[in-house]
């Protein structure tokens, strides 16, 4: 990834409503949610919302699709990983022992045993 998607990714994330909307849509992950139902879930406005989540889709990190009347937005998986993968190139110098933690808690939490993701805060109660 080049440093440029890196800053544009993590300053769309440097926002709280876009932070929550982003890991809500996370959660949500691959089959994403209309952006009515983030908006209600967040207790946002909806036009605010439609704001946040058009700068989150600028910055790559989310896509939408229009579903009838609905627009469904949906967290960019690949892009997720890429702007993880560049926070964490050249980890601990390459100590691969040191970076053993860091990696297990970026694995897959939607499977058999959530428990340990939701201990770490990456999935919602």
């Amino acid at each position: 990834m080049e440093k440029n998607l890196a800053i544009a990714g993590l300053g769309a994330l440097a926002q709280g409503t876009r932070l929550d909307a982003f890991r809500l849509l996370v959660a949500a992950a691959p089959e994403g949610l209309p952006a009515g139902t983030v908006a209600r879930r967040l207790a946002v406005p909806q036009n605010t919302l439609s704001a946040h989540l058009a700068i989150l889709a600028r910055a790559g990190l989310v896509r939408s699709a229009r579903q009838g009347r609905s627009v469904i937005y949906a967290v960019d998986l690949d892009r997720l990983r890429a702007l993880m993968l560049f926070l964490a190139e050249d980890c601990c110098g390459g100590r691969t022992e040191l970076c053993a933690p860091l990696i297990a808690a970026l694995a897959p939490c939607r499977g058999a045993a959530p428990e340990p993701c939701r201990a770490a805060g990456t999935v919602p109660p």
